[in-house]
């Protein structure tokens, strides 16, 4: 028997009998991977091309009718990722709230609640109200922990080009809600041209610690040409602090490459400290910050008490 060609748009996998799939060889394209898990009971064929529209596609085949997505899976639709490392091996739940007035939705997939929102605080995407990237930036500076709240702030200031002002006005209206003083505390450290989640938090625990701000993405020169490019700098002093992630730095070529830059920096008077994803425990946050604050100190740099 002909089986009918999947759809290339979501679809629920109880719904999955209309392409010619049993349950059974509906688990077995997932395990095959011809087909994709978006949410839990929607899926995807598997080449069907990840996008905006088709995210938000698949969480209205299960929203309530009166929600707006917001926070993480908002960012989500966004594109922004903001879910854990451990959150990545399992179909994410979807965080919708409903306004005031209307039951938010008992799927166990689903979680949330009822939020105040305003026609300007949502867009329509794919039929679904997503939280527009500004809203969605505050709410998630509220919600996360510190870290993941400054590296969303910079992501979502980086991708839509939203400014501190545009997002001290929207805090406005937060007064009294639940992270609200967090919120207020990171909207002024943002900045969009930090350019991954551990510069966010290497940006935060030099503030924490009581020391000046760097430059992120600042460019070396030479004869005129950028040539070297710092993930965070102290150009007056000459001081760097890079970070090292592992997708990106432990190739042979990659780490020749870290090797020769670093070593030009040094030559031409540059202090450079290393991160890496281990650099964030208690032990190693006071010995890399402690480092920083002497080398800054040692070279003149004005750092508080």
């Amino acid at each position: 028997m002909h089986r009918p060609p999947l759809p290339d748009h979501p679809f629920l996998a109880r719904d999955a009998a209309r392409f010619g799939l049993t349950p059974k060889a509906l688990r077995l394209a997932v395990q095959q991977g011809q087909v994709r898990r978006v949410f839990t009971g929607v899926v995807v064929r598997a080449d069907a091309p990840d996008s905006t529209l088709l995210r938000a596609q698949a969480a209205g085949l299960v929203m309530n009718e009166h929600s707006v997505l917001c926070d993480r899976t908002a960012a989500w639709i966004h594109g922004i990722d903001v879910f854990r490392h451990a959150e990545l091996d399992t179909v994410p739940s979807l965080e919708t709230f409903v306004f005031r007035g209307h039951d938010p939705t008992d799927r166990r997939d689903c979680h949330g609640g009822t939020r105040d929102l305003v026609p300007e605080d949502w867009a329509v995407i794919g039929g679904v109200r997503v939280t527009t990237p500004p809203r969605t930036a505050v709410d998630l500076a509220c919600k996360l922990r510190r870290r993941e709240a400054l590296a969303a702030l910079d992501a979502c200031a980086r991708e839509f080009q939203i400014t501190r002002p545009e997002l001290n006005r929207l805090l406005r209206r937060y007064r009294r809600r639940r992270g609200v003083v967090q919120a207020r505390e990171l909207v002024q450290l943002v900045d969009p041209r930090s350019e991954s989640r551990p510069e966010s938090w290497t940006r935060l625990e030099i503030h924490d610690h009581n020391l000046p701000l760097p430059q992120p993405q600042f460019w070396i020169r030479i004869d005129g040409v950028p040539t070297y490019r710092l993930d965070l700098a102290y150009p007056h002093v000459r001081v760097a602090v890079e970070y090292d992630g592992e997708e990106f730095h432990t190739g042979p070529e990659q780490r020749a490459h870290d090797q020769e830059r670093r070593e030009w920096l040094r030559q031409h008077g540059w202090y450079v400290i290393v991160l890496t994803k281990r650099s964030f425990s208690d032990d190693a946050l006071r010995s890399w910050t402690t480092e920083l604050r002497h080398v800054l100190t040692e070279r003149g740099a004005n750092v508080p008490k």
